[in-house]
């Protein structure tokens, strides 16, 4: 009977001390698995001298190594326009029907700083910084290589092409935290330079620079799957 009780008295209090850990971790937990959803404003700077706003989709996976060090997949498919044949005498105008996958690590300030002096460290504390490697496969469904003005001029290029990119972006995630104060939504805006390392992205061979493909995109993270546990609260209360 003795030995039954200590083992009880032994039970209860290893469950209480759990309990007392999981308690003390409330604020110090989060996912380290988000699926996302994602919409792009796309312009080309290249060898089309005109720049045209397009749209794109995107979808995203991302590993939280900690709720402020970050590395993402993602894939996206979109429209990249440009040029004007009439109104310059390049004739050049273009139509990329576009697929794209990149890795990127990010890093947030909030590794660095400390949030929990102030409401304006807080806030600052989510503003990151990206990098990372991309492909592009090109599919060139409108082109016009031919000058209107200027007889026999004809710029070179590919309708259909795959290219490396490097993706370099800076933006803002702001997020959203459930009744266990862990991040369940974020809410990402971010400002995205591609570098290309080819010259087929516009479909035009042409100049001495590469292409620059630039995106503004807001996306929704939803945070899937079990929690771990930070070093530091995430909220200052």
């Amino acid at each position: 009977m003795i030995i039954k009780f200590t083992r009880l008295l032994m039970l209860t209090a290893i469950a209480a001390m759990a309990t007392l850990t999981a308690k003390a971790q409330l604020g110090f937990n989060y996912s380290q698995h988000d699926l996302g959803i994602g919409i792009s404003n796309n312009q080309v700077f290249g060898d089309a001298e005109k720049t045209t706003s397009t749209l794109s989709g995107s979808l995203s996976y991302t590993y939280n190594a900690t709720p402020f060090v970050n590395y993402i997949v993602e894939f996206q498919a979109g429209t990249l326009k440009g040029g004007d044949s009439v109104e310059y005498r390049s004739g050049r105008q273009f139509k990329n029907n576009f697929i794209a996958g990149t890795l990127r690590a990010q890093v947030q300030a909030g590794e660095f700083i400390d949030y929990s002096s102030s409401a304006l460290m807080d806030g600052l504390k989510n503003i990151y910084g990206s990098v990372g490697v991309g492909l592009v496969s090109n599919r060139i469904k409108e082109v016009s290589r031919n000058s209107n003005t200027i007889p026999g001029y004809y710029t070179p290029g590919k309708d259909e092409s795959t290219e490396f990119y490097i993706p370099l972006k800076i933006g803002y995630e702001y997020k959203i935290f459930n009744s266990y104060n862990e991040p369940s939504v974020k809410i990402d805006l971010g400002y995205q330079v591609n570098v290309m390392t080819g010259e087929n992205l516009d479909g035009f061979d042409a100049g001495s620079r590469r292409d620059i493909w630039t995106q503004l995109t807001l996306a929704v993270k939803f945070s899937i799957g079990s929690v771990t546990s930070y070093r530091k609260p995430l909220t200052r209360d």
